[in-house]
């Protein structure tokens, strides 16, 4: 990854990345546009990351707050709340418009894909289960329930849902709202 550059460049690169991608979209997206916008060369950005479908990805983790699996609040629901309240409104809109169109052109290109699954799903997704794991050994969830494997996709289902039900960027409140009355219940705390 990138050893060489500052954390303070790095983050820099990666917001240009991040503002190139909403301005022009994936496909509109090439590393000769990242190169000029970071005054960077083209032979820098593919050393130190190795493709566009890696470098977006890196991009779009690293503007990520912090990782799930730091939150144990000490209870299901304070942890699911600790996790909403990670998030910022404005850039919840922002990032939602983002994903939106990255969910076009992972489609159509498998790197994308992989890239994505590998450095956003993923660590998300061990981190959700590392929460609801910490639930089931305090005794608030049963292993056994049906719903366990299902969390994740309610999750998912918030945030495309709240977009093209209610044309609306998710936001705190609502995912907050949507954990107490949908994800909850459905876990039996």
């Amino acid at each position: 990854m990138a050893g060489r550059l500052t954390p303070e460049r790095e983050a820099e690169l990666y917001e240009a990345v991040l503002d190139l991608l909403r301005e022009v979209g994936y496909d509109g997206l090439t590393m000769d546009a990242v190169a000029t916008r970071t005054r960077s060369s083209k032979a820098t950005l593919y050393r130190q990351w190795g493709s566009k479908p890696e470098l977006v990805a890196r991009a779009l983790r690293h503007n990520k707050p912090a990782q799930l699996d730091q939150i144990d609040t000490g209870s299901l629901r304070g942890d699911f709340h600790a996790a909403m309240a990670l998030g910022d409104d404005c850039k919840m809109e922002e990032d939602s418009a983002l994903m939106r169109g990255l969910m076009h052109a992972v489609h159509d290109n498998p790197d994308l894909h992989k890239a994505m699954r590998e450095l956003l799903v993923e660590p998300e997704m061990n981190g959700l289960n590392r929460i609801l794991r910490r639930a089931v050994d305090r005794g608030e969830i049963s292993a056994d329930l049906p719903a366990l494997k299902y969390v994740t996709h309610m999750l998912v289902g918030a945030f495309a849902g709240r977009q093209f039900i209610e044309d609306k960027a998710p936001d705190r409140a609502f995912l907050t709202d949507y954990v107490d009355a949908v994800v909850l219940p459905a876990l039996g705390v």
